[in-house]
């Protein structure tokens, strides 16, 4: 007599498909747009605007995609490195040529009715055509830092031009941050900044200028082949940016100087380059530890800071929800940093970890610059707080990068017994 034989059937989870995302990331991403509605409409109250909601709508949308995102395998991505680049910066060129104008820039493109804003979304594309090309060089030379630098030279071009300096800013920061986790020598990075850095130094202090020139010669012969053709040349280049420097000042009308300057003291201009940073100060200042209560902030419902719910949302915060609010806003964000630095860690391969970075570098220069714009020790660069601020296609672009980054955490090799 045959015996029956019983199938161990397993019912298959019904999320199974996120199986090994962080799901606390989501969580954060998730509490920290619907804060951010939160205070848009706190800061819009007065005025008869409704973007809060549209915060919050566009955020659910991301939200989807980034869910979809994370069942698709990241790897994928690799034989479509060219052509997300490619439409990275047909997108770019159509804007200079169909897109529509608003303060002073020609950032975006009417889509029936939206207006989209390529540059954000370059952002991703630039991470993750960067992350492919250091994936496939595992020791980069000189050469590969060369071309990797020339790839990203053109959407940071096309976005500088349009004029967005605040994003092109993000640019060269996602790319330096990339190239170091990436392999690439740390003192190269140094050099390559060293220009900048040069230009800066010699129109504050020549001495200091000098003093920081030779001390990057000298990181040139210590490091560069042919040490010192590579020494000569490193000297030459950062005392050829001083004096450049020193003559590009000179080109600047007297206002184009007080706003790059204004935030060391903004009293010079009270109404004019220094007014926004005077009046988020107060802001800031005013809600003390525990704030003046959503709702109650003056500076906030008096509408005295322009541009309050983009640039300067994080003064609403601080005057209505103090230094409480404020704390758990950096609290927040800290997290977020902590949670991709543990997938970078974990992916299964340095693509999947390059994308993570790429993110970190993209979200902690944003929060860096915007709250420091925001109390006073930054320049006025119009970079948003991620998340938070108002403004859809940035609000999409964070969510597709955390779509890209839960698909390295979804897709990582797990060790089964």
């Amino acid at each position: 007599m045959l015996g029956r034989i019983k199938v161990n059937s397993r019912r298959r989870p019904l999320l199974s498909a996120w199986a090994e995302v962080d799901w606390p990331l989501f969580w954060v991403y998730t509490g920290l747009t619907l804060f951010g509605g939160l205070m848009i409409r706190s800061v819009e109250l007065n005025q008869g605007l409704t973007d809060w909601w549209q915060h919050w709508l566009m955020g659910g949308i991301g939200l989807a995609i980034a869910l979809g995102i994370a069942c698709y395998r990241y790897d994928r991505l690799i034989q479509w490195k060219w052509v997300i680049y490619g439409v990275v910066n047909i997108s770019l060129i159509a804007v200079h040529f169909i897109g529509t104008s608003a303060l002073g820039a020609q950032r975006w493109i009417n889509i029936l009715g939206f207006h989209v804003q390529p540059s954000e979304f370059a952002k991703v594309g630039l991470i993750i055509t960067l992350a492919v090309l250091l994936h496939e060089r595992t020791t980069p030379t000189l050469l590969d830092m060369a071309r990797m630098l020339a790839i990203a030279a053109v959407p940071w071009g096309l976005v500088f031009i349009e004029p967005n300096l605040g994003t092109s800013l993000i640019f060269g920061a996602i790319t330096l941050g990339m190239l170091y986790w990436g392999n690439v020598p740390p003192s190269w990075l140094v050099l390559l900044v060293s220009p900048m850095i040069s230009a800066i130094l010699f129109n504050v202090q020549a001495q200091m200028g000098m003093v920081f020139a030779l001390a990057m010669g000298m990181i040139g012969w210590w490091s560069l082949p042919r040490r010192w053709l590579s020494a000569t040349l490193v000297l030459l280049v950062n005392f050829g940016a001083g004096k450049l420097g020193h003559f590009f000042w000179g080109l600047l009308q007297d206002y184009q100087k007080q706003r790059l300057t204004g935030f060391l003291n903004p009293e010079n201009d009270p109404l004019g380059a220094g007014y926004h940073l005077i009046q988020s100060r107060i802001a800031i200042g005013s809600g003390q530890l525990y704030g003046r209560g959503l709702y109650h902030g003056t500076q906030t419902q008096l509408d005295f800071i322009p541009e309050q719910h983009t640039d300067f949302i994080f003064s609403a915060i601080g005057e209505e929800l103090g230094f409480i609010g404020c704390m758990v806003v950096l609290s927040a964000f800290w997290f977020i940093c902590w949670r991709l630095i543990l997938i970078a860690l974990s992916a299964k391969d340095s693509f999947g970890s390059l994308l993570a970075i790429g993110v970190l570098c993209m979200v902690v220069f944003q929060v860096f610059v915007n709250i420091g714009m925001n109390i006073g020790l930054a320049p006025v660069t119009g970079i948003p707080l991620p998340l938070l601020s108002y403004g859809r296609s940035a609000l999409l672009s964070n969510f597709i990068a955390l779509g890209l980054v839960q698909s390295v955490a979804n897709h990582r090799q797990r060790v089964k017994f």
